[in-house]
């Protein structure tokens, strides 16, 4: 049986390709989901990729991941920045977790700079647009080796 990794989004991404695609690009949540498709087929593993606009479905997808997946790339949006409960799902599952962003947050307003999420993450991505998603899984891959 192949690896798997979870991929999951949070809130608004759903409105990718409409939602300011100055910062975030015209690519379409589905197009992201197409070329992580494509790349894990390429590479040998699955992707479960999934986006829910509200905290405790994620809260609950992390659970899953524990038990159900090698590794888990989130894109967490806005619950990056305030979600002490994500924070707490990461660390009390097993499976790595890589922290993603399409637009470099460091570059954006100052309440972005902050992430709840990352101490409890193994690593970081953002910045590169939609592929911060292929480097996601790749860093996965490499940690699950």
């Amino acid at each position: 049986m192949s690896k798997i990794f979870f991929v999951l989004n949070g809130p608004n991404l759903n409105m990718l390709g409409k939602r300011e695609p100055g910062i975030y690009g015209g690519k379409t949540l589905a197009d992201i989901e197409a070329d992580c498709a494509a790349y894990a087929k390429d590479n040998g593993f699955s992707i479960d990729f999934r986006q829910s606009n509200h905290e405790g479905t994620l809260v609950d997808w992390l659970h899953e991941a524990s038990e159900a997946s090698a590794g888990v790339a989130i894109n967490a949006g806005a619950y990056t920045h305030t979600s002490v409960a994500l924070h707490d799902a990461i660390r009390a599952i097993g499976a790595p977790v890589v922290e993603l962003h399409i637009s470099n947050v460091h570059a954006r307003e100052e309440f972005r700079h902050k992430s709840m999420i990352a101490p409890a993450c193994k690593g970081v991505i953002c910045g590169f647009g939609p592929h911060s998603y292929i480097l996601a899984l790749q860093a996965l891959k490499n940690l699950t080796q």
